[in-house]
């Protein structure tokens, strides 16, 4: 189930707010500028599905996110427990960087842990199938996909070049929880 738990920047051990219903998510997070929305496929989608039936699949909310934010490519991207690098590429994610433009991921299954440094606060939304996430460029944050990863996932973006990270030095997600 979807989540959205915040913690005060300076105190990882307290909570302050907790819910997993997707429109108090979505409420939340959009007082902050991130958009959170739940999609629905138009087509059966598992998990041997290709790229392009799963693009089919969410072609009207592509379309529209393509047409409101600007974003020129779409892929999909699948990870999985077996793959040969995947504690390297989760703690390359792990790392607090920024974008200089959105971040937009969609999970079509699996899940992943976002965690976003706004101000004093971290907001750390678990995103799982159907969930849509978008954080706004220049926004601190990382991502967990934790020990054993199994998701596949849309990623639009405003640069054709794909993923492009800026790290920005701190330590504060070693501070906070992960996913197993």
């Amino acid at each position: 189930m979807s989540a959205l738990t915040v913690f005060s920047s300076s105190a990882p051990e307290k909570v302050l707010y907790q819910t997993q219903s997707a429109a108090d998510i979505a409420d939340k997070l959009q007082q902050l500028g991130i958009r959170f929305e739940q999609w629905q496929a138009n087509q059966p989608i598992d998990a041997s599905t290709d790229s392009a039936s799963i693009l089919a699949a969410y072609s009207d909310d592509i379309d529209r996110l393509k047409q409101q934010g600007g974003y020129v490519t779409v892929d999909v991207i699948s990870l999985s427990s077996d793959h040969p690098d995947k504690a390297a590429l989760r703690q390359k994610f792990l790392a607090e960087h920024t974008h200089s433009e959105d971040e937009v991921r969609f999970f079509v299954r699996g899940e992943g842990l976002f965690c976003l440094h706004l101000g004093e606060h971290i907001y750390q939304v678990l995103c799982q199938q159907n969930d849509l996430i978008s954080v706004p460029a220049n926004t601190p944050h990382w991502f967990d996909m934790g020990s054993e990863p199994n998701f596949t996932a849309i990623r639009l973006f405003n640069n054709p070049e794909g993923w492009v990270a800026n790290f920005t030095g701190s330590d504060i997600a070693s501070r906070f929880p992960l996913l197993a």
